[in-house]
């Protein structure tokens, strides 16, 4: 059976590990905001043009934009047949409900994870710059430095100093925050405890989705 969710949950909780995860478990494509732009963009399609634009200028995307390359992948095969993992989007109300008006949505998630557990998860991560690869100053590459999965840079992000990690957190409070009260106010959310191993972190929501949706 298709399953259709979305993954909420601020910068540095875990949302895309635990959306490949789920992913793997439910058989259903795990769409990221990032992954879905440069998939449109790479084939070209009408809203992946407009999107390289803006991309290529470093300015944010209209909602009208966002939600044609949306619409596009949900188009797709994959999305059709199996439903989907949806991370990184809604990110506003107005996301939230025009994404409500373009397709079901079995449950939205919230994965529960304090401020300050986040404001240190995200001080101290470090990305391999090639292919995205995730580590951290407590747990980095084999080499130092040297990803382990295709041998790139590791570095820390721009956006993960002090200073763009309290913007980023306060913009969620301001702006996602209300996004999420929108799927609670169509009895379409759980909240799920984020703490933990990972693998403790998906045992938790599969029970809390199965849960909801049976």
């Amino acid at each position: 059976m298709a399953i259709k969710l979305v993954l909420f949950g601020r910068q540095g909780a875990g949302k895309g590990t635990q959306s490949v995860l789920l992913s793997k478990h439910y058989g259903a494509p795990h769409i990221s905001t990032g992954d879905m732009l440069r998939e449109a963009v790479a084939e070209g399609t009408s809203f992946g043009i407009q999107a390289k634009t803006f991309i290529e200028s470093g300015a944010l995307l209209p909602d009208e934009i966002m939600l044609g390359v949306i619409t596009e992948r949900f188009g797709h095969d994959d999305v059709r047949s199996d439903g989907f993992m949806l991370d990184g989007f809604p990110r506003t109300v107005g996301q939230a409900e025009a994404l409500l008006g373009i397709t079901a949505v079995d449950l939205a998630v919230n994965l529960d994870v304090p401020q300050d557990v986040v404001l240190e998860r995200l001080s101290s991560r470090r990305v391999c710059g090639n292919c995205g690869a995730i580590y951290s100053t407590a747990v980095p590459p084999t080499v130092p430095w040297v990803c382990d999965v295709c041998g790139g840079e590791v570095i820390q992000r721009a956006d993960d100093t002090p200073e763009a990690i309290t913007a980023r957190l306060e913009a969620y409070e301001r702006d996602t925050v209300p996004a999420i009260a929108v799927f609670a106010e169509r009895a379409l959310l759980v909240s799920v405890d984020g703490l933990g191993r990972p693998e403790d972190v998906s045992a938790r929501l599969i029970v809390a989705i199965d849960t909801a949706i049976s």
